[in-house]
């Protein structure tokens, strides 16, 4: 079962979160079969991404989705993880080129330097006017060189996005997704006046989250992909004294649906339906995330645009096959 582990270092102002997507990872690998299975490049990216848009997701109090983007100038020119509050999540990824053996971020998504990462919060029940946060950053550090792990931009986009110094190890393959935050907690406000007091003498008190952020590097992606929860913080933290909560349980879910899809073909118009019709005799859309496919014929056409909606469907949801 996939699990979410949280927990806080008791007296030091870091917390942390574990993630290990089994079942769930495999899901989605599995619905990709029927459209064709991305290379192993690709899905070490997938599963890296969502691991990472769990543990930010669960971070965060938000009510609405977290949609995790990584937009290149290689062959891949998209990858995306959305994350809902109930931590359900999906990820899909748009390849157009060859990807090379071993080729990792740079290689996939940043072969000339234009890639970047998007973070958008999208809330469930927006008010009048309201629109998504985004945030964006390239996949470069300050300096201008190239980032070649998700983890790294990550880390790269909280520091300058939310100010605050983060840790971040993932990894993935065919059989889990998993990854590790380690996060430094703002000291603010008059109740924690005994707690600044604390930092500002207490060397080993400042210094916590720099001790515990390279003892979380010293995890090895194989440690991470093959060891269960429990080990691995009792193998990184056993001097350490932490305060666990109870694990949440990740799922693989997809929000696309018949209505949804009807509605993206309604926005395409009548005229160039009605042409992939007379070719084709019906519409077959599939989902990008989930590999279900939705065929309308020419009733079933009729139908929708005699309703006279209007609205259009999400962007990345399905596409023309």
């Amino acid at each position: 079962m996939s699990e979410l582990h949280k927990f806080l270092f008791e007296g030091l102002p870091v917390r942390g979160m574990l993630v290990r997507l089994t079942g769930a990872w495999r899901e989605v690998l599995k619905r990709r079969e029927a459209v064709g299975q991305f290379p192993p490049e690709v899905r070490v990216l997938l599963g890296e991404m969502a691991a990472a848009g769990v543990l930010m997701q669960s971070n965060i109090k938000f009510n609405g989705a977290l949609v995790l983007q990584v937009l290149g100038d290689g062959p891949v020119k998209l990858a995306v993880a959305e994350v809902q509050p109930d931590l359900s999540f999906r990820a899909t990824a748009k390849v157009v080129g060859e990807v090379p053996a071993g080729a990792r971020l740079e290689a996939m998504l940043n072969v000339h330097g234009q890639g970047r990462c998007a973070i958008t919060l999208d809330p469930k029940d927006r008010m009048p006017g309201q629109q998504p946060y985004q945030g964006v950053v390239p996949l470069h550090g300050d300096q201008r060189e190239p980032l070649q792990k998700v983890s790294e931009v990550l880390e790269h986009y909280m520091l300058q996005s939310e100010q605050l110094d983060t840790k971040l190890v993932l990894a993935a393959n065919d059989e889990v997704a998993t990854g590790l935050l380690i996060q430094h907690m703002p000291i603010e406000g008059e109740g924690n006046l005994e707690r600044q007091a604390r930092a500002a003498s207490d060397v080993g008190f400042a210094d916590a989250f720099n001790r515990i952020s390279m003892l979380a590097g010293t995890l090895s992606a194989e440690e991470l992909l093959t060891l269960d929860a429990d080990t691995i913080l009792r193998r990184l933290f056993w001097e350490e004294d932490l305060r666990r909560f109870e694990p949440l349980t990740p799922s693989f879910a997809c929000s696309c649906s018949r209505q949804r899809v009807g509605k993206m073909l309604m926005g395409l118009g009548r005229d160039e339906v009605d042409g992939i019709l007379a070719e084709r005799g019906h519409v077959e859309i599939g989902c990008d995330f989930c590999g279900l496919q939705y065929s309308f014929d020419a009733v079933d056409v009729g139908g929708l645009f005699a309703t006279g909606q209007t609205q259009q469907a999400g962007a990345g949801d399905a596409s023309l096959q």
